[in-house]
Parts: C-alpha cells; structure tokens; sequence
C-alpha cells in the first residue's frame, strides 16, 4: 500500500492520488489557497479515492457556509461509497467528516482524538480537533491534542505553529513565542506560526515589535488562502489601532482586509466587520463603509454556522440600516437554537442570542439595553468560539455601553444636585 508524505497508509494504487494527498496535507496545514485545486487534480487520476473526497468534504465543511456544505455534501457520500476496503485511520476519518457535516461535533472530536491517538503523524487530523475545540472555547484540549502528537512530530515545524496558537490561548506566552519563533525558523513560509506570535505580542502590549515581526513576514502570504491572508493583516491593523493611527487601519481595510477578502466568505466578512467595529468604539466615523460591507451578509441570515459569526452579522445588519434583516435574523437565531441539542441549545439561548440583543441594542445607540444584555454573558462569552483577540471586543462593547450610560446617569446626577442639593442621590 501507498504512503503520503506524512508515512500514513493511502487506499488508493494511484501514485498522483498519493501526491495529490501529500499536496493537500501541506496546503491545509499552511492555509494555502490551492488546496481544494490539489484535491480536485488528484481525483483525475483515482475518483474513487475515499480520501481524497474526504479532504474535499472537509475543505467545503471549513468554510462555515450553506453554499459550501452543499458542496461538500456529494464528495461526502462518495467517500463514504468506496469506503470499504480503506484502513482504520482513513474510515475514523470519513465518519468525523460525516459526524461534522451533520453538526455532531462532539462526535467529530472523539474521533480525531482517536485518530490521533493510534495515527499521531496524522497532523490534518489533529488540525482540525484545533478547529472544533476553538469553536466551542475549550483552550485547554485545543493544546493538549498538539500536545500528545509532538514525541512523533519533532520533526515538523507544522505542529509547532498548532502548539504556539495553543499555548498562547492558555496563557502560557513565553512558551507560545519560542514555539512560534522557532516553527519560523524552521520555515519561514509558515503563517500560522506568525499569528501565533502576533496574538502574544498583542496581549503583551508589544505593539511595534508586533508590526515590524508582521510586516517582515507578510511577503510569505500571498500563497495563502483568504482567510488567513485578511486576518494575519487583520491582526497587524490591531497594532495600529493602538497606535491610534486610524487612517493607516483603514488603508489596511480597503487593501488586505476587505479589500482582498472573498466577499463571500464568513470569515472574511466577520474580520472586516470587527475592525469597523474596534474604529468605532475608537470614535472614528465608518459610517459609509457598512452597507457596502452588509449587502453580502443576506446568505448568512438563516445559515447559524457559528454563534461567533452571527454576532458579528447581526450588528453590521443592524449599523447598515437592515433592521428589517437584523430582526429576522434574531428570530432565526432562536428557532435555529430549539433544534439543538441541549449542550448546543444553551449555548445559543443563554449566550448567544443575549450577547446579540445587546450588540443590537448597542449598535441603536440603546447603551442601556446594551448593557443590561451583555453584563449577564461576559463570563461565557468563550462559550461562542474565537480567540482571546476576538472575543475581546464583545468585552470592549460591553465596557463602552456601560461607561455611557453611567455618564448618562452622571450629567443627570449633576442637574438633580443643582436643583434639590438636599434630596438629590446618586442614581446608578
């Protein structure tokens, strides 16, 4: 039997098939943006190759749209049809796909656990358990299951890049910056790693030594996909956010973030949505920039792919003037959430769909109501998903409706002293 470029056993008697496999392997773990090309190239030559129709299932899962998972829909089945005289590792591998396709995303997890278990150099295995743990805010397990692969993967600067990001969500910086340094040194071509790095210097205040590491390296990513092409620009516009220069951030929207986005990609519009947002609560006027942005986000109303995507949708909607849009969407959000299981129902119900009136609220100009929503949530926000850089600016809405309103309270304080000193109180 075959094997691919990571010593893994292929079912398939097709040399190119095996390229093909060994190409997407690379591609997946760099972000690059030919993966789903490779795949395609390699099923010329065996399309009856179960995994390679995996690999296409999960590339289209990965995109978070309805569009894309139709998509992924028909390769699912195919690799499912010639699934059986595969090995074991590449039957657990097709059930997880089969499993995160239908939203049994525990499911999905146990078994690229397994998978990594008895396959550790299995790395787009333990990928995308990084990517599901990521969305359901549990750090801890998105670096242990890089973590347990690493006797085996020394050799990898792949891993390294995967274990920075997950030392830096637990809070373990120092660690998470010598992984990421030295996956860079290993192969500079690796953005991973940079995004690894970008997000400790972030969180470490480092705000120049975060743009000149960056910008050094943002030459390696026009072979990224657009996904982490616009967030690794995305993160160096943070920098200059805290520089205050704003006009820089938003010649870095109109040129590497929104400016070559995909329009239609979920990740792409959500990064292009929170850096309007952080100008914005910076006082910075993008008023004109959001309905150019929102007419894109109509496919997204009833899809509910990630409760950390809607949020940012609901309150572009909203910025835009589509209340209309925004309002049908808080209904679907809440029909979408009585159709889950309960672990996924309260998510929804109890973090989400709050958080959302209180981004609604805010984005109204009703601090209060934004406020009282929000206040509740704050400690679950990890429950949506997203890393500590992203969540953050829920916190940061939250904290600017609560200091307007208190300035509210505190003007009205000011007038009822001056008209009744005696009987005047404190009123929040």
């Amino acid at each position: 039997m075959l094997k691919d470029a990571q010593g893994l056993e292929v079912s398939t008697n097709s040399h190119e098939a095996v390229d093909a496999i060994s190409s997407f392997t690379n591609q997946a773990l760099s972000y690059g943006k030919e993966a789903l090309n490779v795949v395609k190239q390699g099923l010329v030559f065996d399309p009856t190759c179960a995994m390679l129709h995996a690999y296409a299932a999960a590339y289209f899962l990965s995109q978070e749209n309805q569009q894309a998972k139709k998509q992924a829909v028909p390769h699912l089945r195919t690799a499912i049809k010639y699934s059986g005289n595969v090995t074991e590792r590449e039957k657990l591998y097709i059930q997880a796909i089969s499993a995160w396709a239908t939203k049994k995303i525990d499911v999905a997890i146990a078994l690229h656990e397994t998978i990594t278990d008895k396959y550790p150099r299995d790395l787009v295995s333990v990928q995308q358990g990084q990517y599901h743990y990521f969305y359901l805010g549990d750090k801890q397990r998105l670096l242990n299951i890089a973590q347990k692969v690493l006797p085996q993967n020394e050799d990898n600067h792949f891993l390294y890049g995967m274990l920075a990001f997950g030392l830096e969500q637990c809070h373990q910086l120092d660690q998470a910056e010598a992984m990421g340094r030295m996956a860079t040194s290993y192969n500079r071509h690796d953005p991973w790693a940079h995004h690894a790095v970008a997000h400790v210097m972030e969180t470490q205040g480092r705000i120049d030594e975060g743009i000149a590491w960056m910008e050094s390296l943002a030459d390696t990513w026009v072979s990224c996909n657009s996904m982490l092409y616009t967030h690794n620009w995305w993160h160096i516009a943070l920098y200059y956010i805290e520089r205050g220069d704003y006009l820089h951030v938003l010649q870095l929207y109109d040129t590497h973030v929104w400016g070559r986005a995909r329009k239609d990609s979920p990740k792409d519009q959500v990064g292009a949505i929170s850096l309007l947002l952080r100008l914005e609560l910076r006082g910075v006027d993008v008023s004109q920039y959001w309905q150019s942005l929102a007419v894109y986000l109509l496919p997204r109303l009833h899809e509910h792919a990630l409760p950390f995507q809607d949020l940012h949708y609901v309150y572009a909607l909203t910025r835009a003037g589509y209340t209309d849009w925004a309002n049908e969407m808080r209904l679907s959000m809440h029909e979408h959430a009585l159709s889950l299981s309960p672990n996924q129902r309260r998510q929804w119900l109890e973090v989400a769909i709050p958080a959302a009136r209180g981004l609604v609220a805010y984005a109204n100009g009703e601090y209060l109501n934004a406020f009282i929503n929000l206040k509740p949530v704050l400690l679950r926000l990890h429950e949506i998903g997203g890393s500590h850089a992203q969540r953050a600016l829920f916190e940061q809405v939250y904290r600017s409706a609560m200091h307007r309103v208190r300035s509210g309270r505190d003007a009205i304080n000011r007038v009822l002293i001056m008209i009744h000193p005696r009987k005047s109180k404190v009123i929040f």
